[in-house]
């Protein structure tokens, strides 16, 4: 009867943990496909935000980028790089780095012929 019991708690161990693989990898999939799926959304949406209201340039004179900064605005006296943020989002390290160049006085313009 023992025998019996071992036999059958052995593979009942073998199935749990055979389950809890298979669970865990559809939960990675499913987790990536989730930041995937937002990732796009976000680019999607920065599109549109010059739109709003509160937003204080002319949406017409502004350019979209996407990467590594979401877009340009022209203004008459001025030019300015624009990032997009939502609640708790960060600046990324090459975003820090682009904000570090601009306030060093690091950009300059360039006309490049092609002939």
């Amino acid at each position: 009867m023992t025998e019996y019991i071992l036999t059958f708690s052995f593979l009942l161990i073998l199935i749990l943990l055979f389950l809890y693989i298979n669970i865990r990898k559809k939960y990675q999939v499913l987790q990536h496909s989730k930041k995937s799926q937002s990732s796009r959304y976000g680019k999607m949406t920065e599109q549109f935000l010059p739109f709003l209201d509160d937003y204080p340039y002319d949406p017409r004179d502004f350019r979209f980028l996407g990467t590594p900064i979401d877009g340009v605005q022209f203004e008459d006296d001025k030019v300015v790089l624009i990032e997009f943020k939502t609640a708790q989002s960060q600046l990324s390290p090459k975003q820090k780095n682009v904000r570090r160049l601009v306030e060093e006085g690091k950009v300059e313009f360039e006309e490049h012929r092609i002939e």
